[in-house]
């Protein structure tokens, strides 16, 4: 998927609402101790659709300065996902990365844009803060918890609370 002649690089304001370009989102889920991070989207997120709504991961958009030209490959999407982290939250390095699963969503208008790349990051020690003023209420809960709160969350989010078992699996 990420050979560059796989894909291209296609301006945000072009692809947004178009289903024909689908873009590729790193969506990394923040693991410690048993229990993941899960924050609130506040009114500032890049993505107006999300606002309010509560997530599990970190991500966004790639930019066509992530490491290559107007097409990724996978150094140049792994710089993103870390560029995206990094905007986002302050946190330990992690112990151990790996991508889980993709979504491809389509029963929304958010979902029919874009395609998930679902990213585990163990870290050390379930400590975080944020960066942006978009992420608000930033916690770590047990996957109990998250079940409990499953209808306030984003598509994606419950998808992958849903999923939780396996995607945390070894």
């Amino acid at each position: 998927m990420l050979a560059r002649e796989n894909n291209f690089f296609a301006p945000r304001s072009s692809a947004e609402n178009d289903p024909s370009l689908k873009q590729i989102i790193p969506y990394t889920i923040l693991s410690s101790a048993g229990k993941i991070l899960r924050y609130k989207r506040g009114k500032k997120s890049g993505e107006q659709r999300l606002v309010a709504k509560g997530s599990i991961g970190i991500g966004g958009h790639m930019n066509d300065n992530d490491e290559g030209l107007f097409a990724l490959d996978m150094e140049a999407y792994l710089a993103g996902v870390q560029r995206e982290i990094l905007e986002e939250l302050i946190v330990e390095r992690p112990k151990h990365t790996r991508i889980g699963a993709l979504i491809n969503d389509d029963s929304n208008e958010v979902g029919q844009v874009h395609l998930g790349v679902v990213h585990i990051f163990e870290l050390p020690y379930p400590v975080a803060e944020k960066r942006e003023s978009m992420i608000l209420n930033l916690e770590f809960l047990t996957p109990e918890q998250l079940r409990a709160e499953r209808d306030t969350l984003e598509t994606w989010s419950q998808i992958c609370v849903d999923n939780l078992e396996k995607l945390l699996a070894e």
